[in-house]
């Protein structure tokens, strides 16, 4: 999938958050929560994911999402990546003014 139908897909499904992210190589962050949906495009290099089993690795034109609240860890790999992504909140914290982007 292109850059632009992916965005316009977003917006469709209700995405309200939509950013290109370029990110440096690093190693995961520990298993953590968001209080948000994440879908994200890679446009170039390497976005891993491990939700439950093994990581998975996404390549550029490939699609990752996790869910509001799943247990996940993620990490980018040496050559580091670019992703657009989008954040969708529930309802009930998207009328919440503490539902920050985490």
């Amino acid at each position: 999938m292109n850059r632009s139908d992916f965005e316009q897909q977003l917006k469709a499904d209700g995405f309200t958050e939509i950013e290109l992210q370029t990110l440096a190589p690093r190693p995961g962050k520990g298993r953590h929560r968001h209080l948000f949906e994440i879908r994200g495009l890679v446009i170039s290099g390497g976005f891993v994911v491990q939700q439950e089993g093994d990581p998975v690795v996404y390549r550029p034109g490939e699609i990752f999402s996790v869910a509001e609240g799943k247990l996940h860890d993620e990490w980018i790999e040496a050559d580091g990546a670019t992703l657009l992504v989008g954040r969708k909140f529930s309802a009930a914290r998207a009328k919440s003014p503490s539902s920050g982007a985490g």
